[in-house]
């Protein structure tokens, strides 16, 4: 049986605790594979002190670079930089993002998905390790996209 493939969305927004690990790695790859078919963007709830000068991840840039994906200009930035009307879809990856989502589309036709992803940031351990963690969240996020959205 094919699977039932469903129109893009006009707009999609992933949406992540702080904007540098998950939700940047999410829009990268979603751009990979769609391009500008689909506006793509990504948020957290708060920036912390490291956002506002460092941007994403080193790990996570290092993961991304592997497929090609640069992350390098990407800026971290939060809920309220955005304009709420702007997304059709908004995709959560924690059960914190997953509640703002909610409060921001309340009253709006925006759809919400949550797709819970661990947060590589909490594996310890080499930096093989750690690495390792953030490629399986990549993949994961990858493989959460191929299936949501094809490619």
């Amino acid at each position: 049986m094919a699977a039932l493939v469903r129109p893009l969305p006009g707009a999609v927004l992933f949406a992540c605790n702080f904007n540098r690990v998950r939700s940047p790695m999410a829009e990268g790859l979603m751009k990979r594979v769609l391009g500008d078919r689909v506006y793509i963007d990504s948020c957290g709830l708060r920036l912390d002190a490291r956002e506002e000068t460092q941007g994403p991840d080193p790990f996570a840039e290092t993961v991304m670079a592997e497929l090609s994906c640069d992350l390098s200009d990407h800026r971290p930035k939060t809920f309220d930089d955005l304009d709420p009307d702007s997304f059709d879809l908004v995709v959560s990856l924690t059960p914190e993002a997953q509640h703002r989502a909610v409060e921001m589309t309340r009253g709006r036709a925006a759809e919400i998905e949550y797709w819970p992803i661990f947060d590589p940031t909490l594996s310890e351990g080499a930096r093989e390790v750690r690495l390792a963690a953030y490629r399986e969240v990549r993949d994961a996020l990858a493989a959460r996209i191929a299936e949501r959205f094809g490619g």
